[in-house]
């Protein structure tokens, strides 16, 4: 009895330690312990922290960090104002970051006119005091949407009277050619025998969103004028750059009319928008089932297992950051979007989990296979808006 315990405590011994494992010790109840809960709020902030000690550069913020060959002191209007709605969706959730201070940044960006014109407009670049290069149709729209909703979030009614200089900017970049519509820049505008010169999706898509957001807020006597030129838009967008096969919309319809059937995120996104807030507004429930019906395009479209992950595309995340805030908007309205949420959320955590240099940012790619352009602040960015708008939407606040 003895030798039999004696070589039962000798396997064990083997067993438990020759291999290099610890000893097994059961679980409590034998359950599994339970996964890391993810706050969104927190998420948001780290990065945002981040980008503010890597990026900063006096009261702006670089292009790229590290910095790339040719770069400014300053970044491009467009990265910049992705850090603004970033910023919105930090200060909605309670956190004190000088926003009013980010939302004046704009107007280091601002010019009294341009190409030979007195229209006020945001310039694609900066010096640090005024605006310079093309002034964008698309940029001043997404600046415009920024301005009011720092509007809605502070009732300062500065950031209302700005964004009203950009309706005559963008009613000056219409014209009759290719039926009407925006052109892509405003040196387009002034050279339409350019070979690059496009009327695309982005500038009137944006336009059209800009313009419905403001005819909730503007005086009575503009409302109707307002509400024309957003329908108008929206219109040439549907007859021009819908395509009824995949339900989303091409890029562009360039200066001879050839179309570039290039789809991004993006622009399925703001048509979503605009469908809902023109359902809103008119009642007309049509122009909700196009954005339901471009909801689900865009999904099927872009939503895709990639490297072990259902992700939304693994290039340029600011994109689908727009894509998100289009199916937060739609939820009200469809069960199937909270599935689309969810998906991108999983997408997120996986790029938290497995998408990160050691300093701590986001690759371009949230499914971890490739960093692309992590160093540029649009793609930072990206990220505190995409966790700081999951956060409003799930209700969370700052402890």
């Amino acid at each position: 009895m003895k030798k039999i315990l004696y070589l039962f405590i000798i396997a064990l011994f083997v067993v438990s330690c020759d291999d290099g494992s610890e000893p097994y010790v059961k679980p409590d109840g034998g359950k599994t312990p339970p996964e890391e809960t993810v706050y969104c709020y927190l998420r948001a902030k780290e990065i945002f922290d981040l980008i503010n000690q890597y990026y900063k550069a006096g009261d702006l913020f670089k292009e790229n960090y590290p910095m790339q060959s040719g770069d400014a002191t300053y970044s491009f209007l467009w990265p910049y104002d992705a850090l603004v709605s970033g910023a919105a969706q930090l200060h909605e959730l309670g956190y004190n970051i000088n926003y009013s201070g980010i939302v004046n940044g704009f107007e280091k960006y601002y010019t009294d006119g341009a190409q030979g014109n007195s229209i006020g407009g945001y310039g694609s670049s900066t010096n640090g005091t005024s605006g310079g290069g093309t002034r964008f149709y698309d940029d001043n729209s997404i600046v415009g949407i920024s301005l009011l909703e720092a509007y809605r979030l502070t009732q300062d009614a500065t950031c209302l009277q700005r964004a009203s200089r950009i309706v005559p900017f963008l009613k000056n970049g219409i014209d009759s050619n290719l039926g009407g519509a925006l052109w892509w820049n405003e040196e387009y505008r002034y050279n339409t025998s350019a070979t690059e010169a496009n009327k695309p999706t982005c500038s009137n898509g944006y336009a059209t969103l800009f313009l419905l957001e403001y005819y909730k807020v503007c005086p009575e006597a503009e409302k109707q004028a307002v509400l024309d030129m957003a329908k108008g838009l929206y219109d040439w967008l549907r007859a021009n750059l819908y395509d009824s096969f995949t339900k989303c919309y091409w890029n562009d319809r360039n200066t001879n009319g050839t179309i570039n059937k290039t789809f991004w995120t993006y622009n399925a996104a703001v048509m979503v928008q605009n469908g809902i807030r023109l359902a809103e507004i008119t009642g007309n429930n049509q122009y909700l089932d196009e954005a339901k019906t471009t909801a689900s395009g865009a999904y099927d479209y872009f939503v895709k297992t990639q490297n072990g992950v259902l992700s939304y595309t693994d290039t340029d995340p600011w994109f689908n950051t727009k894509l998100l805030r289009a199916y937060i908007d739609l939820e009200p309205y469809s069960e199937t979007a909270k599935t689309f949420i969810e998906t991108y959320y999983n997408f997120t955590n996986n790029g938290y989990k497995k998408a990160r240099t050691e300093t701590g940012f986001f690759y371009e790619d949230w499914t971890g296979r490739n960093p692309g352009r992590y160093y540029s602040l649009l793609m930072q960015a990206a990220v505190v808006e995409s966790y700081g708008a999951l956060a409003v939407y799930k209700g969370e606040q700052k402890n």
